[in-house]
């Protein structure tokens, strides 16, 4: 009974952490996407490596593993003291390979159901 609690806790933790990323860049990103073959493009490619590098590329990732990739990610761009500026002043024909990397995790998260 204790380990059912600990892994819906781990889900449910997981999709509050895809939902505020959804919302903080995943829409914007995913909308600009939709209107610019090249940004899809190379969101498509960034989510094949994401899926390949958490080792399910048929079903994709689970939703904690997609959680935690996005928050290593998070984690290593904060240590860079790298900044996502406000997602209304992205240059999308140019976004830059991490707000593209966390776009594509964002697709896979709402492909999956996770969202």
């Amino acid at each position: 009974m204790f380990k059912d609690l600990a892994e819906a806790t781990r889900h449910s933790a997981a999709r509050s952490t895809l939902n505020g990323l959804m919302t903080w860049l995943g829409e914007s990103g995913l909308a600009a996407a939709a209107a610019s073959a090249g940004l899809q493009a190379a969101v498509d490619q960034h989510a094949a490596s994401v899926r390949d590098a958490l080792g399910d590329p048929e079903r994709g990732p689970n939703a904690v593993a997609l959680a935690s990739y996005a928050t290593g990610v998070r984690d290593a761009l904060i240590e860079a003291q790298w900044q996502l500026p406000p997602t209304s002043e992205i240059d999308w024909s140019r976004a830059e390979w991490p707000t593209v990397r966390l776009i594509a995790i964002c697709s896979l998260a709402h492909t999956a159901g996770h969202l």
